[in-house]
């Protein structure tokens, strides 16, 4: 245990704490089992690092961050662990990564019925499973999902400055005030292009030269590790995944033709429809249907997005569809915090309610005369009027 306390101590020297994510505000952390799940390089590991520094300076002698990922687990159980960090004392254990460690929901329940006054906090992929029937964590655990940057994150780090977010609610009645506010600070429309090419990831801070390369990465560890490992996809059908997503990217949006799809990758239609969801949960892809309810993982998607813009430039950097960004765009930033469906009119239902209308800035409201509760959302401009809103402004809803 003092190999992995050293390590911590260390890498906790090296964290930034110039500007501290949302999600910091939003977790309950006097809970006992905290669980916060998110797609790789989003930050999850950051914002660990960056709440012991502000809340748990004086009690590091009582804490402690492991990656479960580490060769130290290869000799060594996590039972063991926690057993040990106990006995000496320990009250706040951070883990990471857990879905690396085979027995992780069975020790974590164990610890949480053995140590009551242990407070545990894990993070996991996106695909993690909290229920499960071996141990289920979903009556124990706080989990909370964690994304990338929104418009309004990436705004504060790049021009220092501090932006409220909104309630969609607000910004659907009072969009007007709110742009006229923000633009007197700033130009949106002067970050906007930047972010849709590369502020969504963090790391993209770090060494923004290798910022393509570090992204291709991270859908490779997703594509050939996660996958596999956590949803059992064969490693034979992980290229015809890749040329999907190539696909998905360069549309407008991409329609699955699940007959056509089964036939060119060669898989049967229900192990398609499977591998279209997990390609959902871990965080690739955003799947669009009619209903947001129960939805099952051999349920066809009536269109396809890619989780971010980001990945679309990544993906395909010269046939990257600027409709296509358009949708992704409000899908990721919206989708976060709203359920969103399909509609037959318009480009969105959101919570049932609003429909939705994705254009540039000479889209009108024709398409959506009849339809009440509806708006359009127009690409390439600072101000909106009446149910016109710019597209940039769905970046401050988190």
């Amino acid at each position: 245990m003092e190999v992995l306390y050293e390590k911590f101590i260390q890498r906790l020297r090296y964290i930034p704490m110039g500007f501290i994510r949302s999600m910091m505000d939003k977790v309950n952390w006097n809970a006992r089992l905290i669980g916060i799940k998110g797609a790789r390089g989003i930050g999850k590991t950051t914002l660990l690092f960056q709440y012991i520094q502000l809340n748990l300076a004086n009690e590091l002698e009582h804490t402690l961050y492991a990656s479960l990922d580490s060769f130290w687990f290869t000799t060594n159980s996590l039972s063991d662990l926690i057993a040990t960090f106990e006995k000496r004392g320990g009250k706040y254990l951070f883990l990471d990564e857990v879905h690396k460690y085979p027995n992780w929901a069975q020790e974590l329940k164990n610890a949480y019925d053995e140590y009551p006054q242990l407070k545990i906090v894990f993070t996991g992929s996106s695909a993690l499973e909290i229920l499960n029937a071996r141990a289920d964590l979903s009556r124990r655990a706080v989990v909370y999902e964690m994304q990338g940057f929104s418009f309004r994150e990436y705004l504060c780090v790049e021009t220092g400055r501090s932006f409220d977010s909104y309630s969609l609610q607000e910004l659907l009645t009072n969009h007007l005030p709110i742009a006229q506010q923000i633009t007197t600070h700033i130009k949106p429309l002067q970050y906007f292009d930047s972010y849709l090419k590369f502020g969504y990831y963090p790391f993209y801070r770090e060494q923004p030269e290798l910022y393509d390369h570090r992204l291709s990465e991270v859908i490779h560890m997703i594509l050939e590790i996660e996958l596999p490992q956590l949803r059992g996809i064969e490693n034979a059908y992980i290229i015809k995944l890749k040329q999907l997503l190539v696909a998905i990217a360069t549309s407008v949006p991409f329609i699955p033709n699940v007959s056509k799809l089964s036939e060119k990758i060669q898989i049967n239609r229900t192990t398609l429809l499977a591998y279209l969801h997990y390609l959902d949960e871990i965080r690739l892809t955003n799947n669009l249907f009619r209903e947001t309810k129960g939805i099952s993982k051999l349920q066809k998607p009536l269109k396809i997005y890619l989780e971010n813009t980001n990945l679309i430039y990544n993906l395909a950097p010269k046939n990257a569809n600027e409709g296509n960004l358009r949708e992704t765009f409000f899908r990721n930033q919206v989708g976060f915090v709203h359920s969103i469906q399909y509609t037959e009119k318009g480009d969105f239902l959101i919570d049932e309610m609003y429909t939705v209308e994705i254009g540039g800035k000479s889209k009108t409201h024709k398409q959506l005369k009849d339809i009440s509760n509806s708006f359009v959302v127009a690409d390439a401009i600072e101000i909106g009027y009446q149910n016109k809103i710019p597209l940039w402004l769905f970046g401050f809803l988190y």
